[in-house]
């Protein structure tokens, strides 16, 4: 594929040398007389696959246009441009500076036509090869997390199997969670993350007897501190997996209350996690629209009271507001067991 090359260089005699170096070897170039020019004309014509910029111009000098450069690459979104000062000042400053803003190298002016193509082509093949282990490491890192995804959703449905009661239940506080976070700001990475973390919140519950998970009746004393001790038993299970030591905040804070008296560790306000306090809003909500062994999914009417009623004592306010808004919103009652 033929790459595009931007010279730009107040000299006109730099500008058609370094064209007709690069255009003899199959490289389409644009000149340009200025950094103004360049960003004007990127704006209308996109980014090329690499930029000879001198150093010394009049008005805006080559690393002020290299900063703009990177300005105009966030907004539009697109990877940085590599780009190859031109430049007579051989001081070791002028180097430094370029460097710093991200240039690939320097070319000393007047430059040797065989110079000017190695460079050139050395630094377009660098930056292939760069972009192309990027994407693959990309592609592996995706594929792996598909991997765990799919495996964290089987031992998600395995906890849930437990509960006869429970259908689904891991999968939509995953959901819910994950929705507040989207909400609230989070980026996608981390509402992936949180909706991980959703997933596996119960996994201590593979440590809790069936007959206790599934007991009808009033829970006794002791049976009652054996469901409580899955947040403990969940956070030792999942910090073995050192690859996402966050899902261990899910597991063991999110029966942690805002205003303290929560469990396992009596944490309150803003020192439980804030993944911990989004999933105690959505584990609640699900528990109380769902089935269970003594009743009933509640109304979503007496649903939104009870979450309204923990604001600032079972639940943080500001999550609860988020999980109220979808409450208000779903006007069918769609958010919750099938």
């Amino acid at each position: 594929m033929t790459k595009w090359i931007f010279v730009v260089d107040d000299d006109t005699t730099n500008l058609k040398m370094a064209g007709h170096i690069l255009s003899r070897n199959n490289m389409r170039v644009t000149a340009l007389h200025s950094g103004r020019a360049m960003l004007d004309y990127m704006k209308a014509n996109g980014f090329p696959d690499l930029i000879l910029l001198d150093v010394m111009m009049p008005e805006m000098d080559g690393f002020e246009s290299l900063r703009q450069l990177r300005v105009l690459e966030r907004e539009r979104g697109v990877l940085e441009t590599p780009v190859i000062f031109l430049t007579a000042d051989e001081s070791a400053e002028a180097e430094s500076n370029g460097l710093s803003l991200g240039a690939m190298d320097f070319i000393k002016k007047p430059f040797v036509p065989d110079v000017l193509l190695l460079r050139v082509r050395h630094t377009i093949e660098l930056i292939t090869l760069q972009r192309s282990l990027s994407n693959e490491v990309e592609k592996k890192t995706k594929e792996n997390r598909d991997l765990f995804l799919h495996v964290v959703k089987s031992l998600a449905s395995a906890i849930d199997a437990k509960d006869t009661y429970t259908n689904g239940h891991s999968g939509r506080v995953a959901e819910y969670a994950r929705e507040i976070a989207r909400r609230h700001g989070y980026t996608v990475q981390e509402q992936d993350d949180i909706y991980m973390m959703g997933l596996l919140h119960d996994v201590g519950k593979i440590g809790i007897p069936d007959d206790i998970i599934n007991k009808p009746t009033v829970l006794s004393e002791e049976e009652y501190a054996k469901i409580k001790n899955h947040t403990v038993m969940g956070a030792r299970i999942l910090e073995n997996i050192k690859e996402m030591p966050k899902l261990v905040t899910g597991a063991r804070w999110h029966h942690e209350r805002f205003a303290g008296g929560g469990y396992p560790d009596g944490l309150k306000g803003m020192d439980i996690p804030e993944e911990a306090r989004i999933i105690a809003v959505a584990d609640a909500y699900d528990a109380m629209s769902s089935h269970r062994s003594y009743r009933r999914g509640l109304p979503q009417s007496v649903v939104r009271e009870e979450i309204e009623k923990g604001k600032g004592t079972q639940f943080d306010p500001v999550f609860a507001d988020i999980m109220l808004t979808m409450i208000d919103e779903d006007i069918d009652y769609q958010m919750r067991e099938k």
